[in-house]
């Protein structure tokens, strides 16, 4: 196929999307015919097409002249793909709304739809594989990181992203056999990566293979269900190391969202008290719901040894349903503090954001992009510390200078550059960082549009994002001069002119720690050691208080319905493998006695309760070197100590090297 003569069709249809690409000249009853095979209907369903046109309003197709029209300003406004909404039925009289129609089919926001590339009969989608799979094209094994191949949903065909276009072999051959290339069988907990490292193939293959009329594109495949193995820890006896709902008491439910429910647990071991993500597996019925999840988990690894980054103590799962275990923190979110407060004095304000920064800086450095700063996604710890949480809307792979598209965040924090439509990297997280500023000294958001005009189109999301993109911010006059430099640096709607933006992110870092509202006000090394005094201390009485909750969800009790056997047939569990993790630096205390790391001479490493590891978190990370005597240096192995220490910032390297050096 010609890539001249290709344009490529981006369809919705009930929450999927469905890529496929056709031929010029395009004729209407082909267009509608491979619409209606794609969407998996009768021939003779009718249906109304509409396409977005460069205002972003839709336009029905019902005829070859106003098919020929949206391809011709297709081409001449060069936009790469034509996108397309697919309605049931045909409207009453023509103007009216079709079946299922209203604004918010146009306005994707936070949603996520099913994506299907469609060729020659298959719907692929993308995949994340946890085994070596075997290209059906080209017979190389796929493999790595991140979603590197796709897997047609019907016949299980498994190709590379770059070969999917290539496949001729009709879907539901009976012959074809996905091959999995034999792998270790024992899983390994991964490093720390950083962006480049991670960074997958982003794009279209632009070479069309397939001789149909309307081609589409390859979706990544699972390896076959194999025997679950139990979440393992490398160098540690497997026996040992398993993880499951039996090891925890369910205390209360302390928070719920549209995906899960959030459970405090203690760990019936150790007593240390958990707070545990419970979510269906019913839920993830499509691919883009199942990347989120290894998204999450996979960010949550990074994350874990980072003192402003919630960590992730394990991940289990039973047949119907997948457990993140991550640490407690009992001080609430900025948003319960917020509501009290009303707003934050400057230095509370300069001292949280702050923590921020080296949290969203460490997170870009791995090649992530947080994409879901707000104040509830902000936690206060039992000292008064914060810690982001909530990775499910993250973006990995994103290395220096890479960029995504994807319409997504909280509305009210959202950058003009995704509500433009544009290509964007790490700048959005900077700009989500200027409305929390601006929220917490402000007491309100900088779009907040209440005692304006009563116009009722006011209250929509549409007027919020035109507000975002054109009212100029007023910063209130009760704010200092530095208050207000800063939040009109964050809150620059060019993102290229945005502080925090600088391509270089280690020069972005210093650009911001230099900062006339940080300068002269934030030691950062004793910020980022834990050892600057927070300004607020929630008072926590034990590790169950839970004062700074919602009592809509701790009286709730933490029950889990019973399994329906129905349901859990319907489940593929092959979606799931892999799932398990254990993190070593928040093993039990009984088996970090058995694994050694306990052994040797360092006064004070036995407490681990005082040391704050026993909480799951690093609180205790100076504790440890100060009773090891590393800060007087008098301890032989002292030095290989500091290094593993050093270590822990964002990597598992480090806990053998701490080892050593206790030995020593």
């Amino acid at each position: 196929m010609d890539d001249e003569n290709d344009v490529k069709l981006k369809t919705r249809f009930h929450g999927q999307v469905l890529i496929l690409y056709a031929r010029i000249p395009l004729r209407l009853e082909n267009l509608l015919a491979s619409l209606r095979e794609a969407c998996k209907q009768a021939p003779n369903q009718p249906i109304t097409v509409k396409w977005i046109d460069e205002e972003g309003d839709p336009c029905t197709i019902s005829s070859q002249r106003e098919l020929d029209e949206a391809l011709r300003l297709l081409h001449v406004n060069g936009e790469a793909e034509l996108n397309i909404h697919v309605f049931l039925g045909i409207p009453a009289l023509p103007g009216l709304p079709c079946n299922g129609e209203d604004k918010t089919v146009y306005r994707r926001g936070a949603r996520r739809w099913k994506k299907f590339y469609h060729v020659n009969g298959h719907r692929f989608q993308a995949k994340r594989f946890n085994r070596r799979v075997q290209c059906f094209y080209c017979n190389d094994s796929i493999w790595g990181l991140g979603r590197q191949g796709y897997r047609c949903a019907d016949c299980k065909l498994c190709v590379h992203k770059k070969c999917h276009r290539a496949v001729r072999r009709p879907c539901g051959d009976s012959s074809v056999v996905p091959a999995v290339v034999p792998s270790p069988s024992v899983p390994v907990i991964a490093n720390r990566y950083n962006g480049e490292q991670l960074r997958g193939a982003v794009g279209l293959d632009n070479h069309g293979f397939n001789e149909s009329h309307i081609d589409a594109h390859a979706s990544s495949r699972e390896e076959e269900i194999s025997a679950r193995e139990p979440t393992t820890v490398v160098g540690v006896d497997s026996k040992k190391w398993t993880v499951s709902l039996d090891d925890f008491t369910l205390l209360t439910v302390i928070g719920r969202g549209s995906y899960a429910k959030v459970v405090q647990a203690e760990h019936k071991k150790t007593g240390v008290v958990y707070a545990i993500k419970i979510i269906k597996k019913q839920m993830f019925n499509d691919d883009e719901d199942i990347d989120w999840v290894q998204t999450e988990k996979s960010v949550f690894e990074t994350a874990s040894n980072h003192p402003f980054l919630v960590g992730l103590h394990s991940c289990f799962q039973t047949d119907s349903r997948l457990f993140f275990v991550i640490e407690f923190v009992p001080g609430g979110d900025l948003m319960f503090h917020m509501q009290r407060q009303r707003k934050l004095p400057e230095d509370h304000a300069r001292f949280y954001s702050a923590e921020i920064i080296l949290a969203l800086h460490f997170l870009h450095s791995r090649g992530i992009i947080y994409r879901d700063l707000k104040l509830d996604n902000v936690l206060i710890d039992a000292e008064g510390h914060v810690k982001l949480t909530d990775y499910g809307m993250c973006k990995e792979n994103i290395g220096p200078g890479d960029v995504t598209s994807t319409f997504c965040g909280t509305p009210n924090y959202i950058a003009p550059e995704i509500l433009r439509g544009e290509d964007y990297g790490f700048s959005v997280d900077w700009w989500a960082l200027g409305v929390l500023m601006y929220e917490m000294m402000a007491g309100r958001s900088p779009f907040d549009v209440v005692g304006m005009a009563g116009d009722a189109e006011q209250n929509t999301e549409d007027y919020l994002f035109q507000i975002i993109l054109e009212k100029q911010i007023r910063i209130p006059r009760s704010l200092s001069v530095k208050a207000a430099t800063i939040l009109k640096g964050f809150l620059n709607k060019d993102p290229s002119e945005r502080l925090g933006c600088n391509e270089d992110i280690d020069e972005a870092l210093e650009e911001m720690k230099t900062h006339t509202f940080f300068r002269n006000s934030i030691d950062w090394e004793l910020l980022e050691a834990r050892q600057v005094v927070p300004p607020y201390n929630p008072s926590i009485v034990n590790d169950r208080d839970l004062q700074h909750f919602d009592t809509t969800f701790t009286d709730e009790a933490p029950t889990l319905t019973p399994d329906d056997p129905v349901v859990i047939e319907r489940i593929d569990q092959s979606e799931f493998e892999g799932f398990e993790y254990i993190n070593p630096l928040l093993m039990s205390k009984e088996d970090s006695k058995e694994s050694g790391l306990e052994k040797g001479t360092l006064e004070g490493i036995e407490t681990r309760k005082e040391s704050g590891l026993e909480k799951g978190t690093f609180e205790g990370i100076e504790v440890i070197k100060k009773e090891s005597g590393l800060e007087k240096r008098t301890c032989e192995g002292v030095e290989t100590i500091k290094k593993g220490i050093e270590t822990w910032k964002g990597t598992f390297e480090g806990i053998e090297t701490i080892k050593k050096g206790i030995g020593t």
